[in-house]
């Protein structure tokens, strides 16, 4: 399984874990604490649930940016300073699996993005529930801490979509993937809905593979693809746990001209956008 999309860990089955977010949520614990709240009383004011914020303390949720500012009206200027310097230790990495960090870091700055899938919905463009899925199927199975800082850390990846406007993102995924109705019709249905809004932002791109198309340049496999701020292209797979970084231009040429052709290949993004939302009303 992949770490970047699948249920993948590092190659020692053990995903990158950090003290950054139990510390973030000892901090709001004792503040929370001084405040003399308890976690039903705190939850309403900041507008989230008890057992969100019970997770959020206990380390296995990343807070959301808007919690720092709901908890100033809630706790004081004082405290909020003190959980936002808290905030500052936090990283979107956490519980990426290690031998994903070094692509991780690529990412957040690329300027182009490219990601073809046969196997699972790219990460970037996986709901929750789809996350979790993928997740609950993982062999060996993971603890329950493990399990939230990778559902933690997906879902924060996902902010590159929304926060790097400027960056472009392109998706192809094999139509198989979306009729196999992974963990269900509801869940189907969520992602569906998940990509037609993904794929309304002016920078992504999303296209599929028909189920019938006899000439396909993906047979090699999954790859993904960045644009660096240098203008140099760099590519990434990935298999069962491990993962390579290829850096050699000529090996990054050969994979950006394969991407380049399942482009012309596959549906294209407003054909696409319409096959999503006839299986959608079929479901």
């Amino acid at each position: 399984m992949r770490a970047d999309n699948g249920a993948g860990g590092a190659t020692n089955n053990e995903p990158e874990l950090s003290d950054s977010l139990k510390t973030f949520g000892a901090v709001l614990k004792a503040l929370r604490d001084e405040a003399r709240l308890t976690q039903e009383q705190f939850a309403p004011l900041v507008q989230y649930s008890a057992a969100y914020i019970a997770k959020i303390e206990q380390g296995k949720r990343f807070p959301p940016r808007d919690l720092l500012d709901r908890s100033e009206e809630v706790l004081g200027a004082a405290a909020a300073r003190v959980l936002t310097a808290a905030a500052r230790s936090l990283t979107r990495k956490v519980g990426l699996a290690s031998w994903f960090l070094q692509w991780a870091a690529i990412e957040e700055d690329a300027v182009s993005l490219f990601s073809y899938e046969s196997s699972v919905i790219p990460g970037l463009l996986q709901p929750e529930s789809y996350i979790r899925a993928l997740f609950d199927r993982r062999l060996p199975p993971l603890a329950e801490e493990q399990f939230e800082h990778q559902v933690t850390a997906r879902l924060e990846r996902q902010r590159l979509l929304a926060e790097r406007p400027n960056t472009t993102f392109s998706f192809i995924i094999e139509q198989a993937l979306l009729e196999r109705r992974m963990a269900g019709v509801e869940v189907t249905r969520t992602l569906i809905d998940h990509l037609l809004g993904a794929g309304r932002l002016r920078n992504v791109e999303i296209q599929a593979m028909p189920l019938i198309q006899e000439d396909h340049s993906g047979f090699e496999g999954p790859l993904s693809l960045a644009e660096t701020t240098e203008n140099r292209w760099v590519g990434y797979v990935e298999a069962h746990d491990s993962s390579m970084l290829i850096t050699d231009p000529k090996a990054a040429s050969a994979m950006l001209q394969r991407y380049g052709k399942m482009r012309s290949q596959a549906l294209s993004h407003q054909a696409t956008t319409s096959l999503l939302e006839q299986m959608r009303g079929a479901l």
